[in-house]
């Protein structure tokens, strides 16, 4: 199999930086570290699985966000939705959002 390139762009970076901060400032988490484990979860789940799990072609009026997405289920109340480009074995990460979004409504798990 050949390897799969994942690479995120910069707003989907800094959006996970900030999505530390939140969790932390709004109590989701006791822990900084917390936050930071439950994103690195997220990261973990799309680098080890984009290129083996099915895809869905994102629907027109979210196209600005990725031609595909997949979902991941963090836990019983937040789906993630992660949006990308692909072209062979190469992914652009392009957005990530979850199901408390008002686009969440768009889209299906």
């Amino acid at each position: 199999m050949e390897k799969i390139n994942v690479y995120y762009k910069q707003e989907v970076a800094l959006y996970f930086n900030q999505l530390i901060f939140e969790l932390y400032e709004k109590e989701y988490f006791g822990f900084l570290e917390d936050a930071i484990d439950y994103k690195n979860k997220i990261i973990d789940f799309i680098d080890k699985n984009i290129g083996s799990i099915s895809f869905k072609n994102t629907p027109l009026p979210l196209i600005s966000l990725g031609s595909y997405y997949i979902f991941y289920n963090s836990n019983k109340r937040t789906t993630w939705y992660i949006f990308f480009e692909k072209s062979k074995n190469i992914f652009l990460i392009t957005h990530i959002s979850n199901n408390h979004s008002p686009l969440a409504s768009f889209l299906n798990d």
